[in-house]
């Protein structure tokens, strides 16, 4: 199920050889759409991080009223369809939503420009870094915290050398994740941005825009590309999961 399609896809790739497949992967708008496309989806991993950890932090440290229910919203990313995440996000950020018309007079435009695309990956991905933190989180005991106060610790201290270390491998591990779901994204960003070369067109979206121009081998190109860098993450994701596994058995 999985070896015949990517067989089929690099073999329709590389039917022209190495030298066409170079031209066809290299070409200025597909690599504008790999830098639109792993750039923004990088730089929204990253915050992800920071934030998702701060709400893994909140859900399992804190009581507060409603707490379930902020918790079961966390996964509503990975239960609402793609178009119509888009399609909200659209609707919120336009010149005459809600948010995007108290930025719209600032000069500040986020749907149907990059800004868009960031949005959309940064809603999409951001319960990979929470649900990834979480577990770790909830099994931490704190009494190891409580005894690097005894010991003269400050607060920052205890966080950085004694809580974040186990933490770290989760972290990253939910960073790759969602930097992996960000790279992937289709239906939502198609909506939200303006789908415009050198400016914000992704390379999924550039696959799909190359299939209904009967471009298949520019498509299938891109798409391979699209391939090898998804099995890189993947080789990154599974090392940092060992090393997780070997940290927590020391």
């Amino acid at each position: 199920m999985l070896f015949i399609p990517i067989a089929a896809l690099l073999t329709h790739a590389s039917a022209g050889g190495p030298l066409k497949f170079w031209q066809v992967a290299t070409r200025a708008i597909a690599l504008s759409a790999y830098e639109v496309t792993f750039v923004t989806a990088l730089i929204t991993a990253a915050i992800n991080g920071i934030f998702g950890t701060l709400v893994a932090w909140v859900l399992v440290r804190y009581r507060f009223p409603g707490k379930r229910f902020f918790d079961a919203v966390v996964d509503l990313p990975f239960a609402l369809p793609t178009a119509v995440a888009g399609l909200t996000l659209a609707t919120v950020y336009s010149e005459n939503g809600w948010i995007g018309g108290l930025l719209a007079p600032l000069g500040i435009k986020i749907a149907f420009s990059r800004w868009g695309v960031a949005v959309a990956m940064l809603f999409i991905s951001l319960p990979f870094v929470i649900r990834t933190v979480q577990p770790v989180l909830t099994e931490m005991e704190k009494d190891v915290e409580e005894a690097a106060w005894s010991l003269g610790a400050s607060h920052w201290q205890t966080f950085w050398r004694v809580i974040l270390p186990p933490l770290l491998p989760a972290i990253l591990t939910g960073v790759a994740l969602g930097f992996s779901r960000a790279v992937g994204e289709f239906g939502s960003i198609v909506i939200i941005s303006s789908n415009t070369p050198f400016r914000d067109l992704i390379a999924p979206v550039l696959v799909f825009q190359s299939l209904e121009q009967y471009d298949y081998e520019a498509a299938t190109t891109i798409g391979t590309v699209m391939l090898l860098v998804s099995l890189c993450i993947l080789f990154v994701i599974n090392f940092l999961q060992a090393w997780g596994r070997r940290y927590a058995q020391r």
